[in-house]
Parts: structure tokens; sequence; C-alpha cells
């Protein structure tokens, strides 16, 4: 698949369909739908690709917009969209079996830390990503 989004630093990613992803792995999936979803990407968006950052049994909190896993940070929300849209807070308390929490690095984004993506569960996951450019 083609990364059009500056989430993470491939372009290119090779999906290995059916695989269930780890910690620390790229994780390709279709969104939830929603109407922030449409407004950004189309009514048909293309499958997203995230870094895996909890797995199930981990305890995501968030604090002044600051999400942790297992206690340490590794995000900040932010309020607005870039378009001015605002953003909900994804969920917190711990992870169900089955489901991720996804994320990257960058301030941007779109992720498990917004209520519009939440977190990933098994019905949505199309497979692992391996990062090939």
């Amino acid at each position: 698949m083609i990364n059009v989004s500056p989430s993470l630093p491939y372009w290119a990613i090779w999906l290995e369909r059916g695989v269930m992803p780890t910690r620390g792995e790229i994780i390709v999936f279709d969104p939830p739908p929603s109407a922030l979803l449409d407004a950004h990407f189309g009514e048909e968006p293309k499958p997203f690709a995230k870094k895996v950052l909890g797995v199930a049994g981990d305890h995501i909190s968030e604090k002044a917009r600051t999400y942790f896993i297992n206690g340490k940070p590794v995000a900040k929300a932010k309020v607005q969209s870039r378009n001015g849209e605002k953003l909900a807070l994804g969920p917190t308390g711990t992870i169900p079996r089955g489901c991720y929490y996804v994320g990257t690095d960058h301030v941007d984004g779109f992720d498990s830390r917004y209520g519009a993506i939440g977190w990933i569960c098994r019905p949505r996951v199309l497979g692992v990503g391996r990062a090939i450019l």
C-alpha cells in the first residue's frame, strides 16, 4: 500500500493480510466511519496504517489531553482539527481482548487518542504492515 499521510515515516508498506499485529508493529486497518473521517478523507477512505502502541490488558489513561499507556506518556491530543472541528478524546481504561491502541509520533496523527478512531478491534484489522520504502 502507498502511505500518503505524514504520520508514519514510510511511503510504501507491504500488507501481510490476516496477520494480527503485536506491540510496536505497523497495523493496517479500516478506520471506523465518522463524519470527521468523511470530512478529511472522503466517504470511502483508504486503509490506515499506524503503530501498535497498546495491546489487550494495557491500561490507557488521559490527563490534560495527554495519553498514557501503563503510566508512560505516548501522545498529546489536540483540541481541534486543522479545519477547526472539535476533537473528542478517545477511550480510556483497560484495552479489551482483540483490540489495540494505535498511534504515531506525529503531532497531527489521527489515531486512538481521538474518539473518531478509538481502539481498533479485530474486525477492522486488515493485517500487519512491513515498511519497504
